[in-house]
């Protein structure tokens, strides 16, 4: 038997991380998990090593912050907060892998759900991938998430039911 208590949804706030976000939810309901939804504002780093004064970069990193924490607010339904009591966090961290691994050992998470963008051979190489990283390194299983792929979400019972009303 699966047992999933808590699964955490980091996000970029992309569309393939709305759909994973759609997936976690969908598992939290199912087992009755905590729903865990991370966001990691990279640290600011300057090119060319230009010197650039800390408050500065402080307050870039700030103004990150700030519509993050804005967009994670959005993200959240109404439903979310009466039915999974999620937790919402947004932090600052070196590497966005890094702080997503480090996130699910820190509060013993179950299951990862992330998206990923499928972006090309070229810029994996030269960009790499959070997602890879993560499935590599992390403590729990991840699923992984186009926003273009077959969904096997389907609505239960009672949505369906709602929406044959709503007709």
């Amino acid at each position: 038997m699966i047992a999933l208590k808590t699964i955490l949804v980091p996000t970029d706030f992309s569309e393939p991380s709305r759909q994973a976000l759609e997936y976690g939810r969908h598992f939290a309901r199912q087992f009755r998990a905590r729903l865990h939804v991370l966001h990691t504002v990279e640290n600011v780093m300057i090119p060319g090593g230009a010197e650039v004064p800390v408050a500065a970069i402080q307050q870039v990193e700030q103004g990150l912050e700030a519509v993050a924490i804005r967009q994670m607010k959005e993200s959240i339904t109404a439903d979310d907060r009466a039915m999974l009591d999620p937790v919402t966090v947004v932090r600052g961290a070196r590497a966005a892998a890094i702080d997503i691994v480090e996130y699910a050992l820190e509060h013993e998470i179950d299951l990862i759900v992330m998206g990923t963008h499928g972006r090309g051979a070229l810029r994996h190489l030269l960009m790499g991938s959070v997602a890879e990283r993560v499935v590599r390194s992390a403590p729990c299983p991840v699923l992984t998430v186009h926003a273009v792929e077959r969904d096997f979400l389907q609505p239960d019972a009672m949505e369906a039911a709602a929406s044959v009303r709503a007709t």
